[in-house]
């Protein structure tokens, strides 16, 4: 169910949104020396600091003014430890017990617990989103800790993840089952409570949980602006970085400012969707939760990207550094794309617009290798001016009565 009253995100929300700001700036580090095996990394650890925020969001949106602040700051502090021990993950040390992979996973796993306890305290079953609430995949997770092997407890995160999506997709085919299977079990804890003579919690019987969608589209735009922020944080870095400040490092920093405003500017016209004549308030959760996951850190891999073409201005750009930027459009336009198409969006726009932004950093990392970084950011650029100067189609005056 979705509620659609004027709401906005709460000065405790905001302050929770600092900690993810410094996590995903973490998160962008590890991306300065990308290999395949180094993005798939990137892309568990993000799905878990999303996952933390997501969670956390679906419950203050539902309890609104009675959002707990303490079940908000064991959020940010358990999603602090993730980003002090991200930078350090997968440093190959032996065992998992005692280094950053320990402190990620048990903050990661304490977080999720929380978060779940709380939304089931209320209880409201996010039918949009069980994951919230249901920790399916924090079993691999848990049992990472006692593995040896690197190669294996990474694997372990990711079926984590893995788990995590798929139990979603699978519950919101029949989100009436899932309330049911929630309500028998609050009845078991109950009648259990009751034998043991113990006092019984005083928690409403699960329902569907009521989403206040116009609350939950702004607290995902915000989260848009953070990885923006985070994009234009690597620009600026990147160049105080530079002893000389040659004509190529300014043309570079100028496209990919360039680059970040047109992100901005689909995300203000059209929401983080940026699919023109739709809203995310028309699209499912379960559809534009996941697209607001990869969209993000989609951004915040071109993020990096752009960081790390401050050192390659004027030669050849190496090819993890490439794919980076080229790769991370392509995926931010494909997921816009799909959405588009989920909303019934115009074919004109599909065809002519949104699918040639998809097929265009393809080309371009896989052709474009002799090009200068500034030639590479410039070309960026161009592709992302082409959704932004796309013009609605005018609106058909309406035919009055005679």
């Amino acid at each position: 169910m979705n509620h659609t009253e004027e709401r906005h995100a709460s000065w405790l929300e905001l302050f929770f949104d600092l900690v993810v700001v410094v996590a995903v700036a973490q998160l962008a580090h590890r991306l300065h020396h990308p290999t395949w095996a180094d993005l798939a990394l990137f892309a568990v650890l993000y799905y878990a600091v999303w996952s933390v925020w997501t969670s956390l969001t679906l419950y203050s949106n539902v309890e609104a003014d009675k959002t707990r602040t303490r079940s908000m700051l064991i959020g940010m502090f358990c999603i602090a430890v993730m980003a002090a021990a991200a930078p350090h993950v997968a440093d190959n040390l032996p065992g998992a017990l005692g280094t950053h992979d320990t402190a990620f996973v048990v903050a990661y796993v304490i977080c999720r617990i929380s978060a779940s306890r709380s939304l089931q305290a209320t209880g409201a079953v996010v039918t949009a989103w069980p994951a919230a609430q249901l920790g399916i995949g924090l079993g691999p997770w848990i049992g990472s800790l006692f593995v040896d092997d690197p190669l294996w407890r990474y694997l372990m995160w990711g079926i984590g993840m893995a788990l995590d999506i798929a139990f979603t997709v699978i519950q919101v085919r029949n989100p009436e089952r899932l309330v049911e299977e929630m309500r028998n079990h609050h009845a078991r804890l109950q009648a259990r409570e009751l034998r043991r003579g113990g006092a019984v919690r005083r928690i409403g019987t699960p329902a569907a949980a009521v989403l206040h969608t116009a609350h939950l589209g702004e607290r995902l735009g915000l989260f848009v602006i953070i990885v923006l922020g985070e994009a234009v944080m690597q620009v600026v870095v990147a160049a105080s970085d530079q002893e000389t400040w040659g004509q190529s490092l300014m043309l570079a920093a100028l496209a990919g400012f360039g680059l970040i405003v047109c992100l901005w500017w689909l995300t203000l016209h059209y929401g983080l969707s940026a699919v023109p004549e739709a809203s995310e308030q028309g699209l499912k959760p379960y559809l534009l939760l996941p697209a607001h996951f990869v969209m993000t850190a989609s951004i915040t891999t071109v993020a990096a990207g752009l960081g790390l073409v401050a050192g390659h201005t004027e030669g050849h750009v190496p090819g993890g550094i490439r794919w980076l930027l080229c790769g991370g459009l392509a995926a931010y336009f494909a997921v816009s794309t799909l959405l588009g198409v989920a909303a019934k969006a115009g074919q004109r726009w599909i065809l002519l617009w949104a699918l040639p932004t998809v097929v265009a950093p393809l080309l371009v990392g896989l052709f474009a290798g002799p090009v200068p970084g500034w030639g590479l950011v410039a070309l960026m650029l161009a592709i992302a001016l082409w959704r932004v100067l796309y013009k609605p189609p005018a609106p058909s005056p309406a035919v009055q009565p005679a």
